[in-house]
């Protein structure tokens, strides 16, 4: 029991590492004499190589011991944390960020497949539900807690994250089961199954889960927010996929991931849709929230097909950086667009996910995945 709650933990710490600078930028400015514009580029720095290194690390860390990679991810994570609260120069700062994302690629895909392997499948969907919401708590917290961290300094916040990536090295984790037969090669985890559902994880991602810049426009724009009333209503989407992770994970044990999958995202659609059309505040902060509940029915329904057909840490591992790269190029997407008019800044974010739901989702299903493959590969 100790172990799996490590897993979650770690789960925990990478959405909040990389959203923990958020809150802290005009600090982050003032200490090493840059712009706040330069100060952001503290996110990009950690999501790109996060992104990228994902693309491998799943493999990798199957191939070197999945605990013992796990385990030199956590170690390094504290070091590089470490290097961040010390920096004196920017670029050095910088440096600890990419490094973070480095050591947080090479535990995300394997914590997924740790949980996948102790779960029993017909609750593997509320097991990645709970996964889910952790997760969802780590991104929410983290601009509020590093925001209170740089009240005093910011480099507290850093400091914190040492500490508990030390505490998670030395924590109690799941045994390796077994040595497979031959070591995992990367191009095992390049399937047509996963490079489809890699896709819709990345359209997913870049039409919904990426717009909280432009849900700040729009609120900003329409309604005169202030910078602190913008930020709570941003974290209506992840308040919401928090709640709704359980359910999500019931939707799709009992009804399968291709329902989940397909609420998420014509529901998804309707949401974003309307965040540029209605003319009231309150409706926004709905529609917003309604997408963190369509968020976590893709999320987890995508990741109980990939894991649930057999998918190991270089599956989940590709998905979830096509994930997060559709995430980053949002902005440049859809911002001009925006300007151009912010109903169609919307609405086509919104007529995407609904045309992937039709053009791309089939593509998936008729893979031999779902819960009959399922059912199949765990009889096999």
């Amino acid at each position: 029991m100790r172990s799996a709650a490590a897993l979650y933990v770690g789960g925990l710490l990478g959405p909040f590492g990389a959203g923990v600078v958020a809150s802290m930028l005009p600090e982050l400015g003032t200490t090493f004499g840059i712009s706040q514009s330069t100060a952001a580029t503290s996110l990009t720095a950690y999501l790109v190589p996060f992104a990228l290194f994902m693309l491998v690390s799943g493999t990798l860390g199957e191939r070197w011991g999945p605990m013992r990679t796990l385990r030199a991810a956590y170690a390094g994570y504290a070091v590089v944390a470490v290097l961040a609260v010390i920096a004196p120069w920017f670029w050095l700062f910088q440096a600890s960020r990419g490094l973070q994302g480095v050591a947080n690629a090479f535990t995300t895909p394997l914590l997924l497949t740790k949980l996948a392997s102790v779960t029993p499948n017909e609750r593997l969907g509320r097991t990645l539900g709970l996964y889910g919401a952790v997760q969802s708590i780590g991104q929410t917290s983290a601009p509020l807690i590093g925001g209170l961290a740089a009240e005093g300094s910011w480099r507290w916040a850093f400091a914190g994250l040492a500490a508990v990536a030390t505490a998670l090295t030395a924590s109690p984790l799941p045994p390796d089961e077994h040595v497979p037969d031959r070591p995992p090669r990367l191009r095992d985890a390049w399937r047509p199954v996963v490079m489809w559902s890699g896709f819709v994880m990345f359209l997913a991602w870049a039409c919904l889960a990426g717009l909280p810049f432009l849900v700040a426009f729009r609120v900003d724009d329409a309604f005169s927010l202030g910078p602190g009333e913008r930020g709570l209503v941003l974290t209506a989407f992840g308040i919401a996929g928090f709640v709704a992770a359980r359910l999500a994970g019931t939707v799709s044990d009992r009804y399968g991931p291709r329902l989940a999958i397909t609420l998420g995202l014509l529901l998804g659609a309707v949401a974003v849709g309307a965040i540029g059309v209605v003319g009231t505040l309150p409706l926004v902060v709905v529609a917003w929230a309604a997408g963190g509940v369509c968020g976590q029915l893709i999320l987890v329904g995508i990741n109980a097909l990939v894991l649930g057909n057999g998918g190991g840490g270089g599956a989940i591992s590709v998905v979830t950086a096509l994930r997060f790269l559709g995430m980053s190029v949002s902005p440049a997407a859809f911002t001009a667009l925006y300007h151009h008019s912010a109903a169609l800044g919307f609405l086509v974010p919104g007529a995407l996910l609904a045309v992937t739901t039709s053009l791309l989702a089939h593509r998936i299903f008729r893979s031999g995945t779902g819960p009959r493959a399922r059912l199949r590969h765990s009889r096999g």
